[in-house]
């Protein structure tokens, strides 16, 4: 995939994820609210406020693709989105079911994350004219 379709995909999957992000925050705020059991509900919030970071992680990756591409750039956005859905995700469905084993999924979307963000932190840090 070239640096450009890169640049519209991530823009386009972090403004959904975005999107989805606040939907489902109003969701859990407002209708489960009553319905899940607290640490179910925070379980659930944690999932949304990290899809809405991510997004925005996302979002930022594919306007720094379209100034500069780099495998390092095209890797972490990637990488929050596989972030996204197995965080997030994981949490989302946890949550819903109160099944304990969705919980193990958890951290393998958390080490997708924190590759993505080394993975930006590397591409930001190699750009040429980057200050030394």
């Amino acid at each position: 995939m070239t640096a450009h379709a890169s640049m519209r995909l991530y823009g386009l999957i972090g403004g959904a994820l975005g999107f989805i992000g606040v939907a489902a925050g109003a969701f859990g705020a407002h209708a489960l609210r009553s319905a899940l059991a607290p640490a179910m509900l925070q379980a659930f919030e944690t999932a949304a406020r990290y899809q809405l970071v991510h997004a925005l992680a996302l979002v930022l990756t594919a306007l720094a693709l379209e100034r500069h591409a780099s495998r390092a750039l095209t890797a972490a956005g990637a990488l929050f989105v596989a972030g996204s859905v197995l965080f997030s995700g994981s949490l989302y469905t946890l949550a819903l079911t109160g099944v304990p084993a969705w919980g193990i999924v958890t951290p393998f979307g958390g080490a997708c994350f924190l590759g993505g963000w080394a993975c930006l932190a590397s591409a930001f840090g190699t750009r040429r004219g980057a200050a030394a």
